[in-house]
């Protein structure tokens, strides 16, 4: 087999840790901002931030395409500015993103709508602004499914392929990811190489996850023994 190229690795976890911080503050963010939205805006923010969650991969992919292509609008003014998203690392972090935010999103929302009201409304009646309410208040007591949802878009996000080949390709050194790797390596009849990347993703994905799940249990354990906040 040769040596073995590790590229694809650190190209996963960049991507992965970059998508996930970016994720984490718009999904805590807009789950914020239409925590209390009724009627239309709930149904449409609630269908529009879940999509990518529920269309095949390769959909969001050529959405995706459409809409940062070259020749679309956004395309052509990025590249009135020298910048191509297509077929670049940057596209890779794109894909992690889109395919991972509605993990985040609805993780963040379902644990801020089980925070007590009447901790917020004791909180205003003390005058406290929202913003305080929020990053005080809400965030503590909802935070390990924040957490939960942070992890589980970091897995998402790892193993992310369809999107990613739609919009980044296959590059090695640049856009090729473990879950590409793996493809590319399978298809072309190299299934030790296949399955040293299967096993690598694997492990990653299960560390996460276990920690997760360990952070999740101390919360818990420190919540019960702690009362709340």
């Amino acid at each position: 087999m040769g040596s073995f190229d590790l590229a694809p690795l650190w190209i996963s976890l960049r991507t992965s840790v970059l998508a996930a911080v970016l994720v984490f503050f718009f999904g805590v963010l807009f789950a914020r901002l239409f925590l209390y939205a009724n009627g239309p805006v709930k149904w449409l923010t609630d269908v529009l931030f879940t999509l990518p969650l529920v269309l095949p991969p390769t959909v969001v992919g050529f959405f995706l395409l459409v809409v940062f292509g070259r020749n679309s609008p956004i395309g052509r003014f990025l590249g009135g500015l020298d910048i191509s998203l297509v077929f670049s690392w940057q596209a890779t972090v794109l894909a992690a993103v889109v395919v991972s935010f509605p993990l985040m999103y609805r993780a963040a929302k379902g644990a801020l709508e089980q925070v007590p009201v009447d901790l917020v409304w004791a909180a205003r009646t003390l005058g406290m602004p929202e913003s305080r309410i929020f990053l005080r208040v809400m965030v503590p007591q909802a935070w390990p499914g924040i957490a939960a949802g942070a992890a589980l878009s970091f897995a998402r996000a790892l193993g992310e392929f369809g999107a990613t080949m739609m919009i980044a390709g296959n590059i090695p050194g640049r856009t090729q990811t473990m879950p590409v790797a793996i493809y590319f390596a399978t298809a072309g009849g190299h299934m030790d190489a296949a399955a040293i990347w299967v096993a690598i993703i694997t492990v990653v994905s299960c560390i996460v996850l276990g920690l997760m799940n360990y952070y999740n249990g101390r919360q818990t354990v420190k919540n019960a023994a702690g009362g709340g906040i």
